[in-house]
């Protein structure tokens, strides 16, 4: 496993001038600088079931960074976000945001978890119906909004759009301007999918607000926070009744069941191969060859955390004089 961490980001622990404080996340390492920028570090750990897996997978930050960073720039005409600079590969800082509790999922197809309910009887999501005879991965009438809030325990929790306003999550006008941002970034993101000859299935947003404004946070169109099927075998492959070629994590959900881990207490986690690990970081990086359409030029690791140092100190130097 020596070589996986030679070329793997597994941790930062860094300090900057005007730091006032340091939170990791199960994939992300945060910096908040002066309460008014935050450095979002897209380290290789990956997770699943809310556990973070005990090996990382190479160029996996490089790759959400980068596709999360050019997607905030390709939809800030559709809604303002939180990006300011993209210093390092690993690396976006951007305005600190006051988050929202509430993940605003975009489902256009019958996958993953909603298809899990659908199996099992259930004929509503969050409060949306859907029809009889649906088959896994069939294209819903219309995309749906399936909000979700974190619970204590770290998982996700379905919730619906009346319950959050009944709840004080949001604001009506709040969750109302959030859902058209929704819809839109799902539309934009659908379409170019399409043009690189992918299926966006499904997607997760985040909002936040900066200064009494709604914008877009964290991540938008990575195979981390979205599901993405090949569109040129969909049809056939449906007609089959077969899984569909996909580009996300959800495989890495499916290994982990196949071997008998789905988060619950007891279980452990499997054991990685390295051929497993490298067949993980082959399709983060396909994914980022498929839907840019350029080639996915690997980062050097020599050095990175030394290296990360320097680049968002040069943005400090710029914004925090």
């Amino acid at each position: 496993m020596q070589s996986v961490m030679e070329t793997s980001l597994v941790a930062t622990n860094l300090y900057f001038r005007k730091q006032v404080d340091f939170m990791r996340g199960k994939v992300r390492d945060a910096y908040n600088l002066d309460n008014k920028f935050l450095v979002l570090v897209a380290t290789d750990r990956i997770s699943a079931f809310d556990q973070v897996l005990p090996l990382p997978i190479p160029y996996k930050g490089q790759v959400l960074n980068q596709i999360a960073s050019r997607f905030l720039d390709d939809t800030a005409d559709i809604v303002p976000n939180w990006k300011i600079s993209e210093p390092d590969p690993h690396v976006t800082v951007g305005y600190l945001c006051a988050p929202f509790p509430v993940e605003i999922v975009v489902r256009g197809y019958l996958a993953g978890h909603a298809w899990r309910i659908y199996r099992d009887g259930g004929r509503e999501i969050c409060g949306v119906a859907l029809p009889d005879g649906l088959k896994e991965n069939d294209k819903l009438p219309e995309p749906i909004l399936t909000p979700t809030i974190k619970s204590k325990d770290g998982h996700d929790t379905d919730i619906t759009m009346s319950d959050i306003i009944k709840n004080r999550l949001m604001r009506k006008k709040q969750l109302d301007q959030i859902e058209g941002y929704a819809k839109a970034l799902f539309d934009f993101g659908s379409k170019k999918a399409e043009s690189r000859g992918l299926i966006l299935v499904d997607t997760k947003y985040e909002f936040g607000t900066h200064e009494d404004k709604i914008r877009l946070i964290d991540e938008i169109h990575t195979p981390d926070s979205s599901r993405y099927f090949y569109a040129n075998t969909y049809e056939e492959i449906q007609a089959k009744d077969q899984q569909q070629r996909q580009l996300s994590k959800e495989f890495v959900r499916k290994w982990l069941m196949d071997h008998g881990f789905q988060g619950l207490e007891g279980q452990l986690i499997p054991d990685m191969s390295a051929e497993f690990i490298e067949s993980v970081s082959a399709r983060y990086i396909e994914l980022y060859e498929q839907i840019t359409g350029e080639a996915f030029i690997k980062r050097d690791y020599t050095n990175i955390v030394a290296t990360i140092e320097g680049h968002v100190n040069s943005f400090v130097n710029q914004y925090l004089p």
